[in-house]
This record gives structure tokens, sequence and C-alpha cells, in this order.
């Protein structure tokens, strides 16, 4: 086609490139809780035909979206043969979670100081809908609703790089562990342990939203990771 043919119009440019990127942020966000819930295993080479076939997109939003996957360090690209998701060791996911802490603790605290009403109240039909996935077993949901909510938590705090620095962070957790945390019958607590933050924050308590939320990162540490929790 010559650049100088005549455009339809109708098509706007910009439109379409909205489209594009949402798509590959949708499929980013996918591949990112199916690496998390262990559906995509650590050390199993994946290709971008085969996911897009079982995503039912195209094989160039998958390819996208594992380029930006590899840049967040949870992938990595095999010249000719696909994808590989990054294992981490026992001391990765301790300085991870230690990185975490430093990041997230601190933040809700401030959070705790700064929210409105408004705010809080926004985040309660996530907090409720985490506890609906835990109850019935849906730990993709649970994963993706859990994401969505500490992230949209955190942006109230008004930094938008360290949002997306923690996305990258939990997104390296490894959270396969959650099967067994819903069949023993305890990741129903682990959700309502985001009700209890809200009335923290809510309240303006500090001290006591921050003490909640290094509780909380102790189950990824810990069970969450498969040890003893801290």
């Amino acid at each position: 086609m010559s650049i100088d043919a005549p455009r339809d119009r109708s098509r706007p440019v910009l439109g379409s490139l909205t489209e594009h990127a949402s798509l590959r942020a949708r499929v980013t966000d996918v591949l990112r809780e199916a690496m998390i819930a262990g559906e995509l295993e650590p050390g199993v080479v994946y290709s971008a035909p085969v996911l897009a076939e079982r995503l039912g997109v195209s094989a160039t939003p998958v390819r996208e979206a594992m380029m930006e996957l590899t840049q967040e360090g949870l992938v990595e690209t095999l010249r000719h043969r696909g994808y590989r998701v990054v294992e981490f060791s026992d001391v990765a996911l301790d300085e991870l979670i230690e990185l975490r802490a430093l990041i997230e603790v601190p933040t809700v605290g401030r959070v705790a100081a700064i929210a409105t009403a408004g705010q809080i109240a926004a985040l309660r039909p996530l907090a409720d809908r985490l506890t609906e996935t835990a109850e019935t077993g849906q730990l993709r949901e649970f994963i993706a609703t859990d994401m969505a909510f500490h992230l949209q938590m955190l942006s109230i705090a008004g930094n938008q790089k360290l949002v997306d620095e923690v996305r990258r962070l939990r997104g390296m957790s490894r959270l396969s562990a959650l099967r067994g945390l819903h069949e023993e019958g305890r990741l129903v607590d682990t959700a309502q342990e985001h009700h209890a933050l809200l009335d923290r924050l809510e309240a303006g308590d500090t001290a006591g939203s921050e003490a909640l939320m290094r509780h909380h990162l102790g189950h990824v540490r810990g069970v969450w990771a498969g040890r003893a929790e801290v």
C-alpha cells in the first residue's frame, strides 16, 4: 500500500492504536496472573503461537506482552524457542518481600494519613470481591482482584512510578500455594484482612495500617511461597 493512498477517514488512527494497546495490556495482565498462579510454570518454555491459541488472540499481542514481562524480569526470551518463566529461589523471594515491605508498608501509612472517605469506599467492592472469590475458589480472579486492590490503594499516595514498581514486584510472587489455602479453608481469612486494612485506613490509623500491611506481606513470604509464616 502506497503511503500516498487515501486513508479511510471513518477509522481513526489514534482509536486503532488505543484498541491495540488495550489488547496488549489485557494479554499482559492475563499472562502475569497465570505466572503468579503457577498456571505458567517456572522453567517451562512456552511459544507465542501456543499461548495465543489458548487466549484466543493473534501471536502479536502475546509477543509484545512477553517482551514487557521480560523487561519486568518475569520471563526469559529464548531465541527461536519461545519464552521461559523465571524461577526464583527462596533467597530471591526473601529479598523480594523485604523490598516490597520497604515500599508498601510506609506507603500504606501515608495513605492512612491522606485518604478520603470516597477513596476508601471505592476499595470496598474490591475487598468484597476478594472474599467472594476466596469462598468459591476462583483463584485466578482472586489474584487479579488482589492486584487491583493493592495498586488502587497505593495509588492514593500519588506516585505512579511507585505503583508501577509494586506491580512488577508483585508479579514475581509465586502464589501457587493459594490452592492449598483454599482447600484448607484459610484463603477467606486472608481475604478478610483487606477489610480490616480498609477499616484502619478509614480511621486514619497510620501505625495500625502499617502493622497490618507488614503482617499481610508475611503471607507472601510464608504460606503463599510454601514456607513457614513470619
